[in-house]
């Protein structure tokens, strides 16, 4: 693999000067040290792929140069030089970490084969990474993951509008991840480093949902014993995400018109006009046009709130995600539970894919979170770890474990 940095530590100008030659000469970048005290300068210069160090040195040995390599940059790979009396040192150097050793005196050919070998496992290493990174790139975007064809034009539309001050209209059943899409629109905007203010617009009562959107004066309401700034305010200058949209009355449906159109509004009990300064984005499990032909939802409302539309598509349609997001989940889990858990039994993948999932994602990791919290600590979740599997009508019978 040429370009391979490679950082040669000898203490011998001739043999030092031998190697480095034959390493450029085939397109290696190299640089050589002459005591151990260089070679762990050099190290901690800048990052090299192989360290070649001869064990017996000035300053500082070659174990000495192994262990600093290695503490610099664990993927460093380290290739010892031992003279023939030396190979149990050489040996216990591959136990700190060494790739290989070399015995004086060696043919350069011995010497050149180690290094191809070398490169070789760096090369792959790197296009591992590479392939993670475009993946990563692929297929997540804010913490939400997708391989799916549907998921993925949903990512690509996150990435488009989220640097745009668009208002945005998040579709989908319950449980699918409408809070994560928010949460990566608000992130990757340029309102990022401004709040980010959330709201469930069916957790509250009309009453209380305009005090909890707009503020109150003191007196406004029996209870109201001081002022108290609403979400609006609070979200000043950041995004502000109403989830369940859906569910709000007629009054407050005018309030929220209102500020859309004229960026400002009242607080509950006051008459000051309050000037802000808000992204919206909103969240319905609800077909908002259907609420608009029967006169639940006002249409025009609907337009402004429905200027960018993304639609998350239920688990049950993108089956190719279900393993990825609990992949994901168990190594989560499993990490912050001190759990031995990596997998699934082929069983359980079986069990999971034959499973509609009606409460979406959030069912999909409640199952998985539970599994590892509960289930027996070993290497794959089985049938057993998981929710009654066995006993659900949904699996078409019992299971066995694999």
């Amino acid at each position: 693999m040429k370009g391979l940095k490679i950082l040669l530590v000898d203490d011998e100008p001739l043999i030092r000067l031998s190697m480095v030659d034959a390493l450029e000469a085939i397109g290696y970048d190299v640089e050589a040290a002459a005591s151990g005290t260089e070679g762990i300068g050099a190290i901690r210069q800048r990052p090299f792929d192989l360290v070649i160090t001869d064990l017996r040195l000035p300053g500082a040995d070659g174990l000495t140069v192994l262990t600093a390599a290695k503490e610099q940059s664990p993927p460093t790979e380290v290739v010892v030089i031992t003279a023939h009396g030396s190979v149990e040192t050489a040996v216990g150097a591959m136990k700190l970490g060494a790739f290989d050793y070399i015995t004086k005196p060696f043919q350069m050919d011995e010497l050149l084969s180690i290094v191809e070998r070398v490169g070789r496992i760096v090369l792959l290493r790197r296009e591992n990474q590479d392939l993670k990174s475009v993946l990563e790139d692929k297929f997540s975007f804010g913490g939400i993951l997708g391989a799916n064809n549907q998921m993925r034009a949903v990512l690509d539309k996150i990435k488009l509008v989220a640097g745009t001050d668009s208002t945005v209209l998040i579709l989908g059943e319950s449980g699918t991840g409408k809070e994560l899409v928010a949460n990566a629109i608000h992130q990757n905007s340029t309102r990022s480093l401004q709040p980010l203010v959330k709201v469930s617009c069916a957790a509250l009562p009309e009453t209380l949902l305009e005090a909890e959107l707009f503020g109150h004066e003191k007196g406004a309401f029996t209870g109201a014993l001081r002022q108290r700034r609403g979400r609006f305010e609070l979200a000043h200058r950041g995004t502000l995400f109403l989830d369940e949209i859906g569910e709000i009355s007629p009054i407050v449906q005018v309030k929220l018109l209102r500020v859309l159109q004229e960026r400002q509004f009242e607080r509950v009990g006051g008459n000051d006009r309050i000037d802000v300064d808000v992204r919206l984005v909103c969240a319905t499990q609800k077909d908002l046009r259907k609420e608009v032909s029967q006169g639940r939802f006002r249409e025009d409302l609907f337009y402004r709130l429905n200027v960018v539309q993304i639609v998350i598509p239920p688990l049950r349609q993108r089956q190719e995600d279900i393993m990825i997001i609990a992949d994901h989940i168990l190594k989560t889990c499993s990490g912050k539970m001190n759990k031995t858990l990596k997998g699934f039994s082929s069983v359980s993948r079986e069990l999971f894919m034959r499973y509609s999932f009606p409460g979406n994602v959030r069912e999909l990791e409640n199952m998985v979170e539970r599994a590892v919290a509960l289930g027996k600590d070993r290497e794959a979740v089985q049938p057993s770890d998981l929710c009654g599997f066995q006993s659900c009508p949904y699996t078409g019978g019992t299971a066995q474990e694999s």
